[in-house]
C-alpha cells in the first residue's frame, strides 16, 4: 500500500501561478466561486449560500490534509494574494496508488490557460512527491472546457459512466479520464 504524508505543505510555482495552502483569509473569494452558478454548473455540489459554507469547506480541506486523506492548493497569480481557484487530490485509493484530482477556477480567469498550468504542477507533484501511479479525473461530459484541459495535460478519456450519480433529482453521467505516471495509458 502507498503511504502519503501531507504534513509538510508543498508550495508549487508555475510561470504565472503560486499554488499554496488555503487559509481562512481565502473564505470570501472561495465563497464567491462556490456561489457562482457558472463555476458550479458542472461540479454537482450545492452552491455556497453563506460565507460560513466557504469557511466550513476550508476546515474540511484542512482536516483531510491532517488525516492524509487529501491535499488541496489555493491558486493565486504571482502578483496578487487573491484566491482565483483551487486544485487538489481527494478520493485517494492508496491500495492502488491512485488519487482523483479536482479543480475549479473563478470565471473571471477562464480561457487563459491558468488551469492547465495548475493541473500540470499538481500532477507532477502527485507523481514525483507522493508517488501516485495513477491520477484520475471525473467530470461532467458536458463540461467541454474541463475535458480540453485534461486532454491538453495528457489525460486519456477512458469512458463514460452512465447515470452514475443523482444530482438535483436527475441521474447524471460522468466522464472518466486517467493519466499514469509513465505517461502511458
Amino acid at each position: 500500500m502507498l503511504t502519503v504524508d501531507f504534513s509538510e505543505f508543498p508550495v508549487l510555482l508555475t510561470s504565472r501561478l503560486s499554488l499554496r495552502e488555503l487559509t481562512s483569509a481565502d473564505a470570501p473569494a472561495l465563497f464567491r466561486m462556490r456561489s457562482d452558478a457558472r463555476v458550479m454548473e458542472h461540479i454537482g455540489r450545492p452552491r455556497a449560500s453563506t460565507l460560513q459554507d466557504a469557511m466550513d469547506l476550508i476546515d474540511r480541506i484542512t482536516a483531510d490534509r491532517a488525516a492524509n486523506a487529501g491535499m488541496t492548493w489555493a491558486m493565486q497569480l504571482h502578483d496578487t494574494p487573491l484566491l482565483i481557484g483551487t486544485i487538489g487530490f481527494y478520493r485517494l485509493k492508496l491500495d492502488h496508488h491512485t488519487a482523483e484530482i479536482g479543480y475549479m477556477l473563478d470565471a473571471d480567469h477562464w480561457g487563459k490557460g491558468l488551469m492547465s498550468e495548475a493541473l500540470e504542477a499538481a500532477v507532477r507533484c502527485g507523481f514525483d512527491r507522493y508517488r501516485f501511479h495513477r491520477i484520475e479525473a471525473i467530470t461532467d461530459p458536458r463540461n467541454s472546457a474541463s475535458r480540453k484541459v485534461l486532454e491538453k495535460c495528457g489525460f486519456t478519456l477512458e469512458g463514460i459512466q452512465k447515470e452514475n450519480y443523482l444530482w438535483n433529482g436527475e441521474f447524471q453521467d460522468s466522464t472518466i479520464y486517467g493519466r499514469l505516471r509513465d505517461g502511458a495509458l
